[in-house]
């Protein structure tokens, strides 16, 4: 085992580097539009409140491997549409971006109801009180509700990014060089199927066990109190 890291430590470097990219720009996106969505299925209004369920209802539904596949088959092969300019790397920048947004779709369904789990817990005298001050739906959300929610949910939230660190490894079947397709390719040059696969188990202990604890201290400082 110690032999093919050696060999392949840089590649193995840039690899998790890609995934840890996949991972950040993912949740980026996914936070924001989770929230928008989040902000929608709360709304007074009834149009509003459809959007945000069908969205939800929809993307939760639907496997992942389906969506990234759609976001660069369907949009880029197919339909032309193009997120990098042209250039020797157009290629491997249109991949990229296009499993950042799938994923960043896919996960922000799951963000939304968690987000909505904690908006469920603010105090709806609180919400009233804001009200009587004249704040509307949106400054009441921004302001009173939301603060709170996130608040409430922070493990719940530190899990889905650990799925999204593991979920990235579909990136691969777009050809996003991240681990899963190098773990691919050491695969298909040597035989240590065992070592290889321990090596790459190992990197994302490495990665998701820190992000586990810190949520998990994050919970416990700005837990709620009730």
């Amino acid at each position: 085992m110690f032999d093919l890291i050696s060999q392949y430590h840089a590649q193995i470097l840039d690899a998790f580097w890609v995934t840890i990219q996949l991972t950040v720009f993912s949740a980026i996106g996914a936070l924001i539009l989770g929230t928008v969505v989040a902000a929608l299925r709360v709304s007074p209004i009834p149009v509003a409140r459809w959007v945000g369920t069908a969205y939800v209802t929809i993307f939760r539904n639907t496997p992942l491997t389906l969506i990234i596949l759609f976001m660069s088959l369907g949009l880029y092969t197919s339909l032309g549409i193009r997120l990098a300019p042209e250039g020797p790397n157009s290629l491997a920048q249109n991949n990229f971006r296009f499993a950042v947004i799938g994923f960043s779709i896919y996960t922000a369904a799951f963000v939304c109801e968690s987000l909505r789990a904690g908006i469920n817990t603010v105090p709806m005298g609180q919400s009233e009180a804001g009200r009587s001050l004249g704040l509307g739906f949106l400054q009441n959300l921004r302001i009173i509700v939301l603060p709170q929610a996130f608040r409430a949910v922070i493990a719940p939230l530190g899990s889905l990014l650990i799925a999204l660190t593991k979920n990235t490894t579909i990136a691969s079947a777009i050809g996003v060089a991240e681990a899963t397709a190098l773990m691919s390719t050491m695969i298909d040059r040597e035989a240590a199927l065992l070592a290889i696969g321990a090596i790459f188990a190992l990197g994302f202990v490495i990665l998701t066990l820190p992000t586990g604890l810190l949520f998990g201290w994050l919970a416990k400082r700005f837990e709620v109190a009730r």
